[in-house]
């Protein structure tokens, strides 16, 4: 299967369990690895044949303006759903991860996975 990748994707989201972290966006990373449901781009050189990465980083902006999670594994679970759903991905990996939330710790966060790899 051929994927496609964005790392280091950063956004300022709101949220966070404790009412300290929901009082200010945060600063999260993505980091995402999306499988393709089929590999004809590398021949064919079409957009349309493969998955567009800007359609999908336009959406998870849209997205998580609009919406807001307690928790990292929430957040995750609606960007796979998002990119297997309305992008038609068979498979994708990603992580979420929070910056410098507590001192000492550069990142924290989930990784996840959902679908198969064909």
């Amino acid at each position: 299967m051929d994927t496609i990748f964005l790392r280091e994707f950063k956004l300022d989201v709101v949220i966070g369990v404790y009412d300290w972290e929901r009082t200010l966006p945060q600063t999260i990373q993505l980091d995402l690895e999306i499988g393709l449901p089929h590999s004809r781009a590398g021949k064919t050189d079409r957009v349309e044949d493969t998955i567009d990465y800007a359609a999908i980083v336009g959406r998870i902006r849209e997205t998580l303006s609009e919406r807001q999670f307690a928790l990292v594994e929430a957040l995750a679970e609606h960007v796979a759903d998002l990119i297997r759903s309305e992008f038609g991905s068979p498979w994708v990996r990603l992580t979420v991860a929070k910056l410098g939330l507590f001192h000492g710790i550069k990142q924290l966060g989930v990784s996840i996975e959902r679908g198969e790899r064909v």
